[in-house]
C-alpha cells in the first residue's frame, strides 16, 4: 500500500529521513534525554570534539591538568600530558544506575569543580587502545 520510490539524489532523502527518525526516537528514552542534556553542557568546541571524535577535553579545576572522557560509563577517562599522549587512566562514576549521558556530565563537572576530590577515590590503571578505542560518536 505504501511504499517509497528513490528518484535522482532520492537515496540522500531516504537516508536524511531515516537518520532524522532514527534522532527523534533515540531523543526520547533516557540515554537520548541524558547525551541532549550533556551536549546542551558542552562547550562548542567539547561539543564538536564528541561530535567527531567520541572524546571531549575538560581542565582539572585545581591542576590545569587536561582529561579527556570518552564516551562510556566506567573505565572512560585519561590525563593527558602536554603534548595530548593519555597518561594515566582514571575510572569513577556517580553512584546508581544512570544513563551514559548523564555518568559522562557528572565526570565533566567533577573534573572542573572539585578535581582533586576525584582523584583521592578515582581508581587508576595503565591506558591502552582496548580502553579508548574509537567507539561509534553519540554526540
Amino acid at each position: 500500500m505504501f511504499g517509497y520510490q528513490p528518484s535522482r539524489g532520492g537515496r540522500s532523502r531516504m537516508k536524511a529521513a531515516r537518520a532524522l527518525f532514527i534522532r527523534h526516537g533515540a531523543e526520547g528514552t533516557a540515554e537520548g534525554r541524558s547525551l541532549r542534556l550533556l551536549r546542551e553542557w558542552l562547550s562548542p568546541a567539547q561539543r564538536e570534539q564528541f561530535v567527531r571524535k567520541g572524546y571531549f577535553e575538560v581542565i582539572g579545576s585545581d591542576s590545569g591538568m587536561r582529561y579527556r572522557i570518552h564516551a562510556g560509563a566506567s573505565v572512560n577517562v585519561c590525563e593527558l600530558d602536554e603534548t595530548g599522549r593519555r597518561q594515566v587512566g582514571l575510572c569513577f562514576m556517580p553512584i546508581g544506575s544512570l544513563p551514559i549521558g548523564d555518568v559522562m556530565l557528572a565526570q565533566k563537572i567533577a573534573l572542573e569543580t572539585c578535581e582533586g576530590e576525584v582523584l583521592s577515590l578515582a581508581r587508576r590503571f595503565a591506558p591502552n587502545g582496548f580502553h579508548f578505542r574509537q567507539a561509534r560518536p553519540l554526540g
